[in-house]
């Protein structure tokens, strides 16, 4: 099923870039500092519980993790992290989601602005490309000792896509309810290996050759931006550039 190979695809694309700006922790960290804002206890905040899962899913320790809590709820001194989203098309009518978290509003949409005119594209309006993504979630179960009874669980939800792997179920789920479908989940007892929220284009732009290699470069300038906390577009990479 489709749901897999996408959510494979997503971890594959974030999890190669993450490495290559060996900053992964970075944008835990913000998540975590923005999520606690509202509520420091993750068990009254979802979107906290969330960040606070993977980024003990990918090791960090939860001394760290406290201490981003502790300055995104005001404890020592409070956060001036906010959350702006830019949209634009690259070379060729490629379009972008470019979400970031700044301390400096100006500085960012400046320096957003500048990779995106050097680039050749531009920024637009806002709206003027988030009507062309749906947002997903995108979650591994552990299948447990019951792998029927687990199946059973998961197929009482809404769920898009779901794909039965060996030991686990890969299932696409609405971006909607995302958060809460992962709480139900847990409630009655099953173990979310990972969850990933993304956003999908409604269609895909095909590419290749020279025009993939130069959206790619783009792609990855924007990415390793420092203030860059995630990055959608709605051009269809070729396998070798998965």
């Amino acid at each position: 099923m489709a749901g897999h190979s996408k959510w494979k695809n997503i971890q594959h694309r974030k999890g190669a870039q993450d490495a290559k700006r060996g900053q992964i922790f970075t944008r835990f960290i913000r998540e975590i500092t923005i999520a606690a804002k509202s509520s420091p206890d993750p068990a009254n905040n979802p979107r906290l519980r969330a960040a606070i899962d993977k980024a003990l899913n990918h090791n960090m320790s939860k001394d760290t993790i406290q201490k981003a809590i502790a300055k995104g709820s005001g404890q020592d001194g409070g956060a001036d992290l906010i959350e702006v989203v830019y949209e634009g098309y690259a070379p060729g009518g490629a379009a972008f989601l470019v979400e970031c978290a700044t301390d400096n509003r100006n500085r960012t949409v400046s320096e957003i602005r500048h990779l995106f005119t050097k680039a050749g594209g531009s920024l637009s309006a806002p709206g003027s490309v988030s009507y062309l993504f749906e947002e997903r979630g995108f979650i591994e179960v552990d299948a447990g000792t019951d792998k029927e009874k687990t199946l059973e669980i998961l197929l009482e939800e809404s769920f898009i896509d779901l794909e039965e792997g060996e030991t686990s179920f890969f299932v696409e789920l609405p971006g909607a309810d995302f958060t809460a479908t992962c709480e139900r989940l847990r409630e009655k007892g099953l173990k979310l290996i990972s969850q990933e929220f993304s956003k999908v284009a409604i269609t895909k732009m095909p590419v290749a050759g020279e025009d993939e290699i130069k959206l790619q470069a783009f792609y990855d300038k924007l990415d390793t931006h420092d203030d860059v906390q995630a990055l959608y577009c709605n051009v269809e990479w070729s396998e070798d550039s998965e």
